[in-house]
């Protein structure tokens, strides 16, 4: 399948207690052990194990709680121009995180967010 969903994000409120609720639910292991305290879910390895990595995390200040999926791109500024082209709405990227990952995030038409996401090739 071209262009996987390849992470998740929960963002909540109140960080802390939207990875424990998570947490809790669904017995996940979340590693929040790094500055921003951003929530990181582990599908696990294995033949047993299915999944895809995600996280957990509290709302920046001045915007809420939401559920996001990104979508994996070979060209993160082509996807966001074809996804402003077909009506949808910039909110953010791209930008360039850890280990040379890059993020952006759009709303489509009906307003649902949408992240994309451009890694490293092997």
């Amino acid at each position: 399948m071209p262009n996987p969903v390849v992470h998740f994000e929960f963002i909540g409120t109140d960080g802390e207690k939207t990875q424990q609720f998570f947490a809790d639910l669904f017995g996940w292991s979340i590693d929040a052990s790094n500055p921003m305290k951003y929530g990181l879910v582990d599908p696990g390895e294995g033949s047993q194990e299915r999944g895809i990595a995600g996280g957990v995390a509290g709302a920046m200040q001045g915007s809420g709680a939401r559920t996001v999926v990104y979508v994996e791109v070979q060209d993160i500024d082509a996807s966001l121009a074809k996804a402003q082209e077909l009506g949808g709405t910039k909110l953010f990227g791209p930008e360039t995180i850890m280990e040379g990952v890059t993020l952006a995030q759009f709303a489509d038409p009906d307003g649902t967010v949408v992240g994309l996401l451009q890694a490293p090739r092997d």
